[in-house]
C-alpha cells in the first residue's frame, strides 16, 4: 500500500516480515496483520490569533480491532506524516498484545509545530480535529491519548469537545487527562516510571549496582524527564541528557533539580551552565551503563550503532533503532537490549487502567495502580527474556514475536468475514 510510504513505516514493516517468517505464518495472513485496517486523513483548518485562517493536515490511524478498540496517541509535530502515524499504530498493536491488553494499536496526529502556537491556537486546533475525526474515535471504537507535542490539556479539550457532541461527559473517550476530569493517578510518570523499573530488572539480570552505574538520556520530556528523575532517586548517577537545543554532559552527574527549575523559566535547555554542551550524535555515543533514548524514531542507525558505549539500551522512543543498526547490535553480545514495545508500554498499561476506572466510575490510590503496573511489566519482561532464550533470538524479536503471535491467533480465532 502505497499511500503510506515512509522511511518509518518502512522500518515497522521490515521488522514485521522478519518476524513472520521466524513464525512461519502464512503468506495470505500476512497483509491483515501489517496494514492498517483503516486511517482517515482530515483537514484542520483554524483561524490564527493573527486572523488568518491556516489549514493543518490531521491523521488517526486504527492497525487492527480484533481484540477490541484500539489505543493509541495523539502527536503534534512539524514531521507528522501518514505513514509515521501508521507505523506508531502498527506498533502499539504488538505492545498492547504483548502486555496483554484488549486493544487494537492506533495512532494520530497533526502536522504542526507547537512551540509556534498560542495556548488558544492549540486549543482551536484540538477542537476543530477532534470534531472531524468524531465518528471515528470512541470508548468502545479509538481512545486517544497523549504523545510527543501534546499533553494532559490536549486530552482535556479532546474529552469536552467529544462530550459536547454526545450531550453528556464521556471521560473514558480518552486516558491521559487531568485527574480532577477523570483522569488516573500515576498516569503521567508511567511511562518513565516503566522505563526504570525495566532497567532495574536489566541491571538484576547483568548484576549491575545501582551506586556505580550511569545513564545518559537522550531527549528530556515527560517520559525522559521521569526517567532520569526515578533512576536518580535509585542512585544512579545521570550524566548527560538533551532535548532540540542539544545536550548537556557533567561526568560527576548532572543536578536535576537545578535542570528542572532551569526549564521553569526557559523552553529548552540552552544557557544550562551546570555541564558541557554536547551534540546529539556525541551523547548517544558517551561510554555510560545505561542509555535511553527517549527523543523520536531512527536516532540508532548503521552510522552509530558500532560506537554504542553502554551495557543496557532502553528504548523509551518508538522505533529509536533501524533495522540497519538492528543487524549490527545483534552482533554485539555486551548489550542488553529492551525494545520500545517492551520498554515503554507503561504508559499505554497505565492507560488501561485509566480507561477500566472510567468506564466503571470507581477509582484506585496510586499505590494500587503502580502495583498493577510493575506486575504487568514484570510478566512481560519474564516472557520476553524467556522466548529470547528459549528461540535464541533479540529481545527485539523476541517481543515482537509474541506481540505478532497473539494478534494472528486472534485473526485466525475470529475468521474472515465473506
Amino acid at each position: 500500500m502505497t499511500i503510506y510510504s515512509h522511511p518509518t513505516f518502512d522500518m515497522a514493516c521490515d521488522q514485521f516480515d522478519k518476524v513472520a517468517d521466524l513464525l512461519s505464518i502464512d503468506p495470505q495472513d500476512r497483509d491483515r496483520l501489517k496494514y492498517p485496517k483503516r486511517a482517515l486523513t482530515v483537514a484542520v483548518p483554524v483561524r490564527l490569533d493573527s486572523g488568518k485562517v491556516q489549514v493543518f493536515s490531521g491523521f488517526r490511524v486504527q492497525h487492527h480491532l480484533s481484540l477490541g478498540p484500539t489505543k493509541g496517541g495523539m502527536r503534534y509535530h512539524p514531521d507528522v506524516a501518514l505513514g509515521e502515524v501508521a507505523a506508531l499504530a502498527m506498533w502499539m498493536s504488538w505492545k498492547c498484545a504483548l502486555t496483554g491488553l484488549p486493544y487494537g494499536g492506533a495512532k494520530g496526529g497533526v502536522t504542526c509545530d507547537p512551540s509556534q502556537l498560542s495556548i488558544n491556537e492549540l486549543e482551536r486546533i484540538t477542537r476543530r480535529f477532534t470534531q472531524e475525526i468524531i465518528s471515528f474515535i470512541g470508548p468502545q471504537i479509538d481512545i486517544p491519548a497523549p504523545d510527543v507535542g501534546t499533553n494532559e490539556q490536549t486530552m482535556a479539550w479532546m474529552m469536552d469537545t467529544y462530550s459536547i457532541h454526545t450531550g453528556h461527559t464521556v471521560p473514558a473517550v480518552v486516558t491521559g487527562k487531568p485527574v480532577h476530569l477523570g483522569g488516573s493517578l500515576g498516569r503521567r510518570e508511567a511511562t518513565g516510571r516503566g522505563v526504570a523499573f525495566l532497567i532495574g530488572r536489566a541491571m538484576e539480570t547483568l548484576r549491575l549496582k545501582s551506586q556505580d552505574a550511569t545513564a545518559v538520556i537522550q531527549g528530556f520530556g515527560n517520559v525522559g524527564s521521569v526517567t532520569a528523575g526515578t533512576l536518580a532517586s535509585t542512585g544512579i548517577k545521570v550524566i548527560a541528557i538533551s532535548d532540540v537545543s542539544g545536550g548537556i554532559h557533567n561526568p560527576n552527574g548532572l543536578d536535576l533539580n537545578a535542570i528542572h527549575a532551569h526549564l521553569q523559566s526557559h523552553p529548552t535547555l540552552a544557557g544550562y551552565t551546570g555541564g558541557d554542551r554536547i551534540s546529539q550524535d556525541e551523547l548517544l555515543t558517551l561510554p555510560c551503563d545505561i542509555l535511553v533514548p527517549a527523543a523520536l524514531e531512527r536516532q540508532i542507525t548503521e552510522k552509530n550503532a558500532h560506537l554504542l558505549k553502554c551495557r543496557i539500551l532502553a528504548e523509551a522512543a518508538n522505533g529509536p533503532t533501524t533495522p540497519a543498526a538492528d543487524a549490527i547490535l545483534d552482533q554485539r553480545p555486551d548489550l542488553f537490549i529492551i525494545p520500545d514495545i517492551l520498554c515503554n508500554a507503561g504508559g499505554v498499561i497505565v492507560s488501561y487502567f485509566e480507561w477500566v476506572q472510567d468506564l466503571q466510575s470507581f477509582f484506585w490510590d496510586e499505590a494500587e495502580i503502580m502495583g498493577k503496573l510493575y506486575r504487568s511489566l514484570e510478566n512481560a519482561f519474564r516472557h520476553t527474556v524467556n522466548t529470547a532464550r528459549d528461540r535464541q533470538v533479540s529481545m527485539r524479536t523476541a517481543a515482537l514475536s509474541i506481540g505478532i503471535q497473539r494478534v494472528h491467533q486472534a485473526k485466525k480465532s475470529r475468521g474472515l468475514f465473506p
